[in-house]
């Protein structure tokens, strides 16, 4: 069975950091785009990063500079190093891949 778990959230006080990680099985990772996502409470899902197939990383302008993606292709295993988090960034935060499966998500709460 296909699924992704993620990791690593918790509360943290502004300007703090967290490290998410995100492990998949069931599927050829190394062979799909993976995405990080979050949503916050009343909001719509908002896109975060993107680490490409072949390697291409993009972001949210919300979070460029501040959040770097990582993937380990050895170890079926996505990551999100977040850093000077701010309030804004409170969400539940989830990844998935290029085929819409996606975990159950981790809870952020940023205080300030």
């Amino acid at each position: 069975e296909a699924q992704l778990v993620e990791s690593g959230g918790g509360l943290v006080q502004a300007g703090g950091s967290l490290r998410l990680s995100c492990a998949a099985s069931g599927f050829p990772f190394v062979h799909y785009h993976m995405y990080w996502a979050r949503q916050a409470p009343g909001k719509a899902v908002e896109w975060v990063a993107t680490f490409t197939q072949d390697g291409k990383q993009t972001y949210a302008d919300s979070v460029k500079g501040r959040f770097t993606i990582g993937r380990d292709n050895a170890k079926n295993t996505l990551s999100l190093q977040m850093n000077s988090l701010s309030p804004e960034d409170t969400a539940v935060y989830f990844c998935h891949n290029s085929d819409g499966l996606r975990g159950q998500g981790t809870q952020v709460i940023v205080s300030s």
